[in-house]
């Protein structure tokens, strides 16, 4: 998943090349935080179908997760943004550090207080998330010189990647494999021993949510000793709005938080819900820990489609582009939806492949043209963010009422948008966009 408010922190002053002062330390703490933060968030992933087993919840009630999770980012990044300008990048990183371990650390509690505590953990974690996000990035475009500033974001955009590819891997193996049982065996149980063994369920988060904890703790003490650039926060001065209307008033940026809000939703949506798709018997009938290798595969597939993008958007322009792999997504979503056995299973994780573009085109289509509304279009854009936290929901609703599969209309119909947008806007780099 991408590294997304890093267009909501404060407006920054120009800074002086750091050539004759590298920071290559604090550029690898800054690094492994986009690993975290990439692995923080794909762990819900594999949690999801793991409390709903639990719990058993519909998957509506599960899919609270990633509302509770993404929609920490519609409420706490505007507020983010104003505490750093109070306390400043290096203190505002680690303090999101602190929330975030804060939110690992509620894991312990919630295994023995009920999925409304683990929900409560989740919100605090994607806080602690979103203001390490806002107060981190910046600092990549000046932890070196300025002229790398776009290879450094490329290498942590890349660990950022990794991170959601590992973690479902990795979930499956701590979390999930640990005390598993097929629903079967379960329900063979007398009932204090299925309540026994759920709770043994439940604990399994504590060892790894714990121990991240921990390693999010020893980097808020490393980014706290850490000799990083001093970024000054002066305002840019730019209005909110003009005669025109602002950043609003431009169709393409209106547009484009539809597209953002929609991509959002429907790659963590389709992550949300690919464990318990590839369970279903007609697809592949995997146990959660053996689904949770396939998550690892459809998060990696971006990972690898941001290396042939990068090389094919070179010759074919955005809009194309992005119309390309909206078209993509949408066949092998429906396929999924419509097909069985490895065909559904594979075409569903491939759309991971697809999804690798999505984001940094639309955002930088949104964008263009802007001018002094750049800041301020960067905002909206990010909190269109929120879609991951609706769009799951939406989809959790039609699983309860017409089946798991058919419910990947939902994230089809989403890249219908994303599809439209991209064609309509397939060569506005070359026209002139009026408000």
């Amino acid at each position: 998943m991408q590294s997304t408010a890093q267009n909501q922190a404060p407006p920054l002053a120009h800074l002086p090349e750091a050539e004759h002062n590298p920071h290559t330390g604090a550029l690898v703490i800054v690094t492994i935080l986009f690993f975290m933060w990439g692995l923080l968030t794909s762990l819900n992933d594999v949690l999801i179908p793991h409390l709903k087993s639990i719990y058993t919840l519909t998957y509506l009630q599960a899919m609270l997760v990633q509302f509770c999770f993404f929609g920490a980012y519609f409420i706490v990044s505007l507020p983010a943004g104003a505490l750093i300008r109070r306390i400043g990048y290096q203190n505002g990183a680690v303090t999101g550090l602190m929330i975030a371990a804060a939110g690992c650390a509620l894991f312990y509690p919630a295994s023995k207080g009920g999925y409304g505590l683990f929900l409560f953990a989740f919100f605090v974690l994607a806080s602690g998330i979103t203001i390490l996000q806002v107060a981190a990035n910046p600092y990549v475009t000046v932890l070196g010189p300025a002229r790398l500033a776009s290879s450094r974001l490329t290498l942590t955009q890349a660990f950022n990647s990794l991170g959601t590819t590992v973690a479902p891997a990795l979930g499956g193996i701590l979390i999930l494999s640990t005390v598993a049982l097929s629903a079967d065996q379960l329900a063979a149980l007398p009932a204090a021993e299925q309540a026994a063994h759920k709770a043994l369920e439940a604990a399994t988060v504590q060892g790894p949510y714990l121990a991240l904890a921990a390693a999010l703790a020893i980097l808020a003490v490393l980014f706290a000793l850490a000799k990083l650039p001093k970024i000054d926060h002066a305002e840019d001065g730019q209005p909110a709005v003009d005669g025109k209307g602002g950043a609003m008033a431009y169709r393409h940026l209106v547009l484009g938080a539809v597209a953002i809000f929609l991509y959002v939703g429907a790659e963590v949506s389709i992550g949300s819900f690919l464990i318990n798709f590839l369970g279903e018997g007609n697809i592949a009938g995997l146990s959660h820990a053996d689904a949770a290798h396939y998550v690892s595969l459809y998060w990696g597939g971006a990972l690898v489609g941001r290396f042939i993008g990068f090389a094919a958007m070179r010759y074919i322009s955005p809009g194309k582009s992005l119309a390309v792999t909206a078209l993509g997504s949408i066949v092998l979503v429906l396929t999924a939806t419509f097909g069985e056995g490895s065909v559904a299973k594979w075409a569903i994780v491939a759309v991971g492949l697809c999804n690798s573009i999505m984001f940094p085109t639309i955002f930088s289509l949104a964008l263009h043209g802007l001018g002094k509304f750049t800041g301020q279009g960067s905002g909206i854009l990010c909190m269109a963010i929120v879609g991951g936290a609706v769009i799951p929901f939406v989809q959790g609703m039609f699983a309860d009422t017409i089946g798991l599969q058919p419910s990947f209309m939902v994230p089809a119909v989403c890249y219908l948008f994303i599809l439209y947008f991209g064609v309509k806007y397939a060569n506005l780099h070359k026209q002139p966009v009026a408000a």
